[in-house]
């Protein structure tokens, strides 16, 4: 019972993200439908007649054909999308009284549905050079029939709809039975219907109040932020622990940046609150209802900024929605300060955090804000993981700045862990600045993590402290083995290298001469200065080189955890190299290295790969704080060249 419970769950909240996905990538477009109509219709900011005629065409035409063309392109890509847009004009032309967004909502993906049918039907069917024909013209065909179709019987049946449910609304106003609303739409935002029901209900909804009357309180039920704002100032004077500390950043989070589910994990971790949402986002549609309050457009998202830059700019209409805002969030805050004052409960330093891993449950993927949580409090630690986890993971890339040493050393790790396991999975490493295009999973240093998310913003991004320790690998291997498939991609072999005097043609890549033991070192930048040039007088790169090592430590720290450090140069460094090779440092009383010690310092220069297979199996070997401590206390540079071999 409970798993069907759960099976109805997932299936109304993936038809609710469906319908708000039609919507949501459109909404600059409904917000600059709002400001031209706030700014030039007779009564807006600068009445202007030439540019308020663009007020008609936009909501009439383009918003709906831009919902059409989404809605067909989430169902069958480009080609259902235009198929979508054609479909879309036959609801259009068919009701030109009433704006078609619930009809685009419809034709959109019915249309896309099929001919998505019919490309299944003819796939593998058609002569070679008559691809481009018969999908052109299935495309026109289709797309003419669907428009006529929607023409005939879509379009005035939506119509119909359309004006029944503003008259419900109409009733709900006239009656004062508005506010009750709030029951279910404030539950519903925590149950993340929240876009579904303000963009795939209301949106539609209050643009036909626009056309009638200028405004819409619509607009204002899902996206007053006053109810979640009360309940997080609630925890910042009543609240305890991690809540309590995270809870200011939360406010700015949620009241300025409009991301209400900041709040949704404080409501989570106390289910009584629920009350505190639901009379607070009661009493602010009351105000709204009792001063005429109302917007132009769709506020999104429900930022302060969101909502007053589509307040229509007559009348008392800011006054209104602006106290609104405020009467709601004080009743919740009262609310939710008896509630929190009353509770014999003692909030643990992990309930937040609890409390958002339910809610990513619920919402059945990784909150975008979730983080702020913990980094707001400050003894909650930086967030290690973000992003949506895969599905169907095929391809994890360790990246740093060169893609040359730290990246090669945690791929050659998780790669091992991932044979262990018995999964199947491409384990590679990268520059930063060529992470492919395809990497599902990305890990970095905390410090390079937000480059890496610039440059892969879709990817799973995964935050270590050293490329050698990191707990992340364990709790990585524990997740993918509940969605791994036989049919993945088959693993690279960064193969574990059991020789450290690995070759290059004839030249090995370490020999005695390049082991300098029992040294000592003021600072890293001394240690890396020696490590340098001792490549250098090797033959191994350019002068050059030691300079963007030094650089390439200012970016970020290159030890690696457990006592070992490996300094290499930076991406424009690899044009410096001359072969690829290594010198090793034992330092036995260590070398601060950024408040770490490092008692093994392996600085590389790779050219072309032929590195990668040795820095393997360093990074094996060192993964064991044994292995380390063998290798810093030999007594000599054979000794410790036998123990790489050995291991």
């Amino acid at each position: 019972m409970a798993q069907e419970r759960s099976s109805v769950k997932v299936k109304v909240q993936k038809f609710g993200n469906f319908l708000s996905s039609m919507v949501m990538p459109n909404i600059g477009a409904f917000i600059a439908w709002g400001l031209i109509t706030a700014l030039f219709i007779p009564t807006g900011f600068f009445p202007n007649e030439n540019f308020a005629s663009l007020v008609g065409p936009m909501i009439t035409y383009l918003l709906p054909l831009l919902i059409g063309y989404t809605g067909g392109k989430l169902v069958h890509d480009q080609r259902g999308g235009v198929i979508g847009a054609i479909a879309t004009m036959g609801v259009i032309v068919g009701a030109p009284d009433t704006p078609m967004f619930l009809g685009a909502m419809i034709m959109g993906p019915l249309s896309a549905w099929v001919i998505k049918q019919f490309d299944r039907l003819i796939e593998g069917k058609i002569r070679s050079g008559f691809e481009m024909l018969v999908n052109n013209f299935s495309a026109g065909i289709l797309g003419g029939a669907l428009a006529i179709f929607a023409y005939l019987s879509i379009g005035p049946a939506v119509s119909a709809l359309t004006q029944v449910l503003v008259a419900g609304v109409d009733w709900l106003l006239e009656t004062g039975l508005l506010p009750l609303t709030s029951i279910l739409i404030e539950p519903g935002k925590i149950l993340f219907l929240n876009n579904a029901i303000n963009h795939g209900i209301l949106t539609p909804l209050g643009l036909e109040q626009v056309q009638q009357a200028g405004r819409s309180v619509l607009f204002l039920l899902e996206a007053n932020p006053g109810p979640g704002l009360g309940v997080l100032l609630a925890f910042m004077f009543f609240g305890k622990g991690i809540a309590k500390q995270s809870a200011p950043g939360a406010v700015i989070i949620h009241f300025f940046g409009g991301i209400h589910e900041i709040y949704f994990p404080y409501v989570l971790m106390k289910p009584m609150l629920l009350l505190s949402v639901i009379l607070g986002g009661m009493s602010g549609v009351f105000t709204l209802v009792l001063m005429g309050g109302g917007l132009m457009a769709p506020a999104s998202p429900g930022s302060i900024f969101a909502i007053a830059a589509v307040t229509p700019p007559e009348g008392m209409a800011y006054v209104a929605n602006f106290t609104a805002i405020l009467v709601a969030a004080t009743v919740s805050f009262l609310v939710s300060a008896v509630i929190l004052k009353r509770s014999k409960d003692t909030e643990e330093d992990g309930d937040v955090e609890a409390a958002t891993r339910r809610m990513e449950e619920m919402k059945g993927k990784k909150s975008s804000v979730a983080g702020a949580l913990g980094a707001s409090a400050g003894a909650a630690g930086t967030t290690s993981a973000s992003g949506t986890f895969p599905d169907d993971v095929q391809k994890i890339v360790f990246a740093c700045d060169a893609g040359m040493g730290s990246s090669a050393m945690g791929a050659s790790l998780l790669s091992k862990k991932v044979k262990e396991a018995g999964m199947h999975i491409k384990v590679t490493n990268s520059a930063i600045s060529s992470i492919p295009a395809d990497s599902q999973i990305i890990i970095t240093q905390d410090k390079l993590t937000p480059r890496a998310k610039d440059k892969r913003p879709d990817a799973y991004h995964i935050s270590v402290d050293n490329f050698l320790s990191s707990p992340e690998y364990d709790r990585l291997i524990d997740r993918m083995k509940h969605g791994v498939t036989e049919e993945q991609s088959e693993l690279v072999d960064d193969s574990e290298a059991n020789a450290a005097t690995g070759d290059q043609g004839d030249a090995p890549l370490l020999t005695e001469d390049n082991i300098f033991m029992n040294k000592r070192f003021r600072n890293k930048e001394e240690a890396i200065r020696f490590a340098g040039d001792a490549l250098v007088k090797a033959g191994y790169v350019e002068p050059s080189y030691v300079d963007e090592m030094l650089k390439r430590e200012e970016i970020t720290t290159t030890y690696m955890g457990n006592d070992v450090a490996i300094p290499h140069g930076t991406e424009e460094a690899k044009k410096a190299v001359i072969k690829s090779g290594f010198t090793v440092v034992q330092v036995p009383d260590g070398v601060d290295f950024d408040g770490e010690k490092a008692k093994l310092i392996f600085a590389i220069a790779g050219k072309d790969g032929t590195h990668l297979e040795i820095l393997s199996g360093i990074a094996v070997i060192c993964a064991e704080q044994s292995n380390v401590d063998e290798l810093v206390a030999a007594k000599s540079a054979k000794e410790l060249l036998d123990i790489l071999n050995s291991k």
